[in-house]
């Protein structure tokens, strides 16, 4: 016997009649939070440019989005809302650690890099 797909996203604020219909919905949420990213990146709002921990407001929104993308991905179109607790607690945090730390690498790189060229190479001796 097949076990039935659930048909509501959002928590069950939304609900589909079809896998279908669910899958278009899922399709045009995931649109909208890319056409979100493109007109943001496109048009940059300069009151987004402010900074905030060490980074402009605009690159924390395009991370947060891209999270929320992935989780949202992982949740819907790999079932992990049918799995169990134990299951979904290890692959969703695992994968928020992972992003996490490679955020952190990447910023701290950066940072460094926009050092360099600003500032020039300097050798330390210690």
């Amino acid at each position: 016997m097949m076990a039935e797909h659930k048909l509501a996203i959002f928590q069950g604020l939304v609900k589909f009649k079809s896998n279908t219909s669910k899958i278009w919905g899922v399709l045009a949420f995931l649109t909208f939070i890319t056409l979100i990213e493109v007109v943001l990146g496109i048009y940059k709002p300069e009151m987004l440019m402010g900074k905030v921990l060490g980074m402009k407001l605009l690159n924390w929104i395009f991370i947060i989005l891209t999270i929320v993308k992935a989780y949202y991905i992982t949740w819907d179109f790999m079932h992990m809302r049918d799995e169990v607790k134990a299951l979904r607690r290890m692959v969703i945090w695992t994968a928020v650690f992972l992003i996490c730390y490679l955020v952190f690498i990447l910023l701290q790189e950066g940072g460094y890099i926009e050092g360099v060229y600003t500032n020039g190479f300097v050798k330390k001796d210690f």
